[in-house]
């Protein structure tokens, strides 16, 4: 039997977990992305470098290699060429081309979400600053001010007031990659917004989940999660609410079996809002993460899919215990000397320690996903506990820069 080959787009080292699952099942590996040294391609089989937002090279590239499917998990520019090359080749495909492209570019999915009623804090996109400063006269302050086409918070900055307005114009413009932003209404929240993952099987959601999206108010960046925890803050109402709201979007867009990055609050006036749904394993280790919760194997069934072979049951299944995730990041520009954990709270809570950089190495300040130093895997026998720990991580947790 001829061996299946799967195209991932992009060489994070999230991809670690998803090339390892492909290739226990059998798959041949092939990495492209324009940066040859991420470390992902060290892993595969095969490299090439084309750019994952450049769709026709891509094209090019898996007809020439015949690929069975295509990827782009925890990779979020590559989620629409990813959509491209399936319709373009027929190969398994987790939802229309033209469903993806609304799900993955923020102005038009706010736009869809209006305008089939669901709960929408009030957004315009631009293409210019002029433009967007132009319209100030509408805006709810506080304002949220993104690109529309970024992942991991780059160029996200929260606006109180006119006259900071245009540095977040500037800052979310640098990293749009179509050069158009969105300038949004802050919808305060209620306990914790939620980012994980769900997995749904021809288009029917089989697997949900909500977490505890946590902030480090110190950092560079305040908008960049620092840290997740399982079960979330959502009420049982506020959790089923909020499933059948995403089933009816999926069945809206023609969705398929896909995995999903989620992200999901309740706002003050109690009602839940659907602030991002993108056909890939979210960022983070949160399938990783799911799996040590539940058991249930996000990924496996994610490369199974790519491929159009069978995947294994998936079922809803309830956290073993409480779970966190830590992300490690430093308070500022530096060189990295140490990592340091409480004995006894090493002993008693953390399951995986995963450190990605070695000593003098040089480290930035916590803007975005990618300032990240490595994770921790932590687990509590109650919420009490893991709350304690999460408010105060400088009681057990020191990061030493030179």
């Amino acid at each position: 039997m001829k061996q299946k080959k799967l195209l991932l787009l992009g060489g994070l080292r999230y991809l670690l977990p998803v090339i390892e699952s492909a290739h226990k099942q059998g798959y041949y590996v092939i990495t492209c992305d324009y940066i040859p040294d991420n470390i992902a391609h060290e892993y595969a089989d095969e490299y090439h470098n084309v750019s994952i937002i450049d769709k026709e090279a891509v094209l090019a590239l898996a007809r020439d290699l015949q690929i069975d499917g295509i990827m782009s998990f925890a990779v979020d520019p590559g989620v629409v060429t990813a959509a491209y090359i399936q319709e373009q080749m027929g190969l398994p495909a987790f939802g229309p081309y033209k469903s993806v492209c609304i799900l993955q570019n923020k102005d038009q999915f706010r736009n869809f979400l209006m305008q089939h009623g669901f709960n929408v804090p009030k957004a315009k996109g631009f293409s210019s600053i002029k433009e967007a400063l132009s319209e100030s006269y509408w805006y709810p302050w506080p304002v949220i001010v993104k690109p529309t086409d970024a992942a991991g918070s780059k160029g996200v900055m929260r606006v109180d007031c006119m006259e900071d307005l245009k540095t977040a114009l500037e800052y979310a413009f640098k990293h749009s990659i179509s050069k158009r932003v969105i300038v949004e209404e802050f919808i305060e929240k209620q306990g914790c917004s939620s980012d994980t993952d769900c997995f749904s099987v021809n288009g029917e959601l089989k697997f949900v989940s909500y977490s505890a999206q946590r902030f480090d108010d110190d950092a560079a960046n305040p908008y960049t999660p620092s840290a997740y925890s399982w079960p979330s803050t959502f009420t049982v109402e506020q959790e089923a609410e909020l499933t059948s709201e995403l089933q009816r979007l999926l069945k809206l867009l023609g969705m398929r079996t896909s995995i999903y990055n989620i992200e999901t609050r309740i706002g003050l006036n109690g009602k839940p809002y659907i602030m991002e749904v993108s056909p890939r394993g979210g960022g983070n280790r949160l399938a990783e993460m799911l799996h040590f919760a539940t058991g249930v194997d996000l990924i496996t069934n994610s490369v199974r899919a790519a491929v159009g072979d069978d995947i294994e049951e998936i079922e809803q299944k309830d956290y073993c215990g409480h779970w966190a995730e830590v992300i490690l990041h430093a308070d500022r520009d530096g060189r990295f000397k140490s990592l340091a954990i409480d004995d006894e709270f090493y002993q008693s809570h953390v399951i995986q320690t995963d450190l990605w950089i070695k000593e003098n190495n040089k480290v930035s300040t916590f803007k975005g996903a990618n300032d990240a130093i490595g994770t921790l895997v932590l687990k509590f026998e109650s919420e009490s506990e893991l709350k304690q720990a999460i408010t105060h991580q400088k009681d057990w947790l020191t990061i030493e820069l030179k």
